[in-house]
């Protein structure tokens, strides 16, 4: 029985190796995919990552993944099918073969949700984004359009409106669903243009965006759109053995949750802003808290 199993390697899941390296403690990350990074393999520029001025997310990543193996991290690449409480630890079921841990860092982030129009998954990376403070610098002085109601979409909106030319703010429903303050200040913003009542049904371009065809037969020309409609956790292998809201799992900064000896880092926790800063926060602390956790157990 290992000490610990890292499931993920995203930003969070990698940081947690590096430090569980650092600590000599006996573990191993799980990883479906083939190549490391998680969300931000889908990122083609990342400006916003401490000493990276501008970088892809393939860069980053395997940058992430070769620091990680370098500690002395080791990697399977399986997928996780269950996860089942035993004596004295977790048994993780794989597609390929079984692991036993007494502790486990569950970081398999989440997605954004999709809008599942023609263009959106062509487009992506290449003027569509799911993530306006990650990627809105790209788009300064340009027209961009945000899609959602939500608290998330009118933040977007507003934080656009700072370095965008103009914001188009499109929402399927009559009225937003955002906090009123919020409210007040997309109202008061001469940038953001409230497109309600409207769907989009394509995002046009070529190569990169170019614009959006709405439901009702409108077309305008952005060279962005961010679609801020939701975010999915990864979370259901551990429904019913951890406390969920909405999906994602109840953790503060330690990582802790509700079951013993599970601990949640990156995207898929509780948590205010989703980025890889905060994700590889998440992995260094969920190994403080596990190397606590093993000590006093």
């Amino acid at each position: 029985m290992k000490d610990l199993i890292i499931a993920g390697s995203g930003p969070a899941g990698l940081s947690a190796a590096v430090y569980a390296s650092n600590a000599m403690l006996d573990f191993v990350v799980i990883e479906k995919f083939p190549m490391s990074g998680g969300q931000m393999l889908n990122t083609l520029d990342i400006n916003n990552y401490l000493g990276f001025e501008q970088v892809d997310g393939f860069t980053l990543g395997q940058a992430f993944r070769t620091h990680a193996e370098k500690q002395g991290a080791e990697f399977v690449n399986d997928e996780i099918k269950a996860i089942e409480k035993i004596e004295n630890g977790y048994k993780v079921v794989c597609a390929n073969g079984e692991y036993e841990a007494k502790t486990i860092i569950y970081a398999l982030g989440a997605n954004p949700r999709k809008l599942g129009v023609k263009g959106e998954a062509e487009l992506a990376g290449r003027g569509v984004s799911y993530c306006a403070t990650c990627d809105g610098n790209f788009f300064r002085g340009r027209a961009t359009a945000v899609v959602g109601g939500g608290d998330v979409a009118l933040e977007d909106a507003l934080y656009l409106a700072n370095i965008c030319s103009e914001v188009y703010l499109i929402h399927r429903r009559g009225e937003l669903r955002g906090a009123k303050y919020l409210q007040d200040k997309v109202f008061k913003n001469e940038k953001i243009k409230l497109i309600l009542n409207a769907q989009v049904e394509e995002i046009l371009g070529d190569k990169k965006v170019e614009g959006v065809r709405l439901n009702n037969g409108e077309t305008m020309s952005v060279d962005g759109v961010f679609i801020a409609v939701g975010t999915e956790a990864n979370s259901k292998l551990l429904d019913g053995i951890v406390e969920t809201d909405r999906g994602f799992i109840v953790a503060d900064e330690s990582g802790k949750t509700s079951a013993e000896g599970i601990f949640a880092a990156g995207d898929v926790r509780t948590k205010r802003l989703r980025q890889i800063s905060t994700a590889v926060a998440d992995g260094a602390n969920a190994v403080y808290s596990v190397e606590e956790y093993l000590n006093k157990n």
